[in-house]
Parts: C-alpha cells; sequence; structure tokens
C-alpha cells in the first residue's frame, strides 16, 4: 500500500498527542538529515506497524547529546528535505518540536544510565547518554509508541536504550535493524 504523500507535521507535543489515535505506533527517532539508512529504519516500522498502525518519525537536534562548544549550531537541519524524504516513506507523522518545547528552561531532571554508558563513545563523549536518555524517554511518554527502532549501527546507543526501556519498565518493544552499508561496506 502506498502511503506516500500524507504525513502530518506537528511540532508541538500537544498537536503530537491530540493525533495519537492508532490502535499501533511505531517511532523512528532521528535527528533529522535523513538518509537512505533512515528510509530502511521506516520500512521495517511499517512492517512493525502494519496495515493499520501508524509510523512516527520524530526530528529533533537534542541540544543534550552535544557538549559545551561542540557542533550544535552548525548541525544540519534540511527541514524541507526531510519532509518530503518522510513523505516519499510514507510516514504518517512527523513530529518536529523546538528545544523550549521538549525542555523546559529551569529543567532539572535527567534520566542517566550509568553502566554501559561508561565505555567506548560514553567515554568519550561525557553526557552524550545521559542527553540521549532523557530525549528518548522523553519521546516516549510525549508519544507513546509500542514500538521504537534504533539502527544497529549505534550499537552502544542501542544496549543503552534497551537498559533503559528495562530499567524503568517502558512497554515498549525496542527493535534493532541491521547496518545500511553502501556496496563497498561503508556503513
Amino acid at each position: 500500500m502506498d502511503k506516500a504523500g500524507r504525513v502530518k507535521i506537528l511540532n508541538t507535543i500537544a498537536q503530537a498527542q491530540a493525533q495519537l489515535h492508532r490502535e499501533r505506533r511505531v517511532l523512528v527517532p532521528t535527528m533529522g538529515a535523513l538518509h537512505k539508512a533512515h528510509g530502511e529504519l521506516i520500512r521495517v516500522a511499517h512492517q512493525a506497524a502494519g496495515k493499520d498502525g501508524e509510523v512516527v518519525v520524530s526530528i529533533f537536534v537534542n541540544p543534550l547529546q552535544f557538549e559545551p562548544g561542540s557542533d550544535y549550531k552548525r548541525y544540519p537541519r534540511p527541514e524541507k528535505g526531510d519532509e518530503e524524504f518522510c513523505r516519499s516513506a510514507g510516514v504518517d507523522l512527523l513530529f518536529r518540536p523546538s528545544a523550549d518545547e521538549v525542555y523546559a528552561a529551569d529543567r532539572s531532571i535527567f534520566v542517566d544510565e550509568t553502566s554501559l554508558s561508561s565505555t567506548l563513545e560514553g567515554k568519550s563523549r561525557p553526557g552524550h547518554f545521559r542527553g540521549v536518555c532523557t530525549v528518548v524517554a522523553k519521546l516516549f511518554n510525549i508519544l507513546a509508541p509500542d514500538s521504537a527502532l534504533f539502527g544497529q549501527k549505534d550499537f552502544q546507543q542501542l544496549a543503552v536504550v534497551r537498559r533503559m526501556v528495562r530499567d524503568l519498565n517502558f512497554d515498549i518493544d525496542i527493535i534493532g535493524v541491521p547496518t545500511v552499508r553502501e556496496q563497498d561496506g561503508l556503513a
């Protein structure tokens, strides 16, 4: 079934929660600048959602994942290209909030995984996985998905999210999707 062209773009939490009405909801959380690998996540999300479910893509460049002085402000944000990508992929809902919408100015609560995130990328990027866990937990609360898809390319992130879901008793199936590679093997 071709669902291309039906994507609804939502910029606020209230808009998103008003649109969540299907029996099965599958989330693909991203930071945008969508490409072929995101397309595979969306394809698998459609399979997981089934014909009566909905596929939700979130695009949020999360300031908590960036270290002070890093490239947060320079991170690519091709809004029109991402919209067209989602439209072509048959995404039902595109949730694209601002940082002010997601985080209160005086926020003081964070979600911090302290075991799996202390090595590898987490060791060289202190606070990165704290930012990942905080925003993913917020997205789960806002969008209430039945399943969420993450690429296996970011193996440590996938493991950290699975641990968070387990430890916080989220009733969400985390689906790891194999890495999409170019013909030369590059991820």
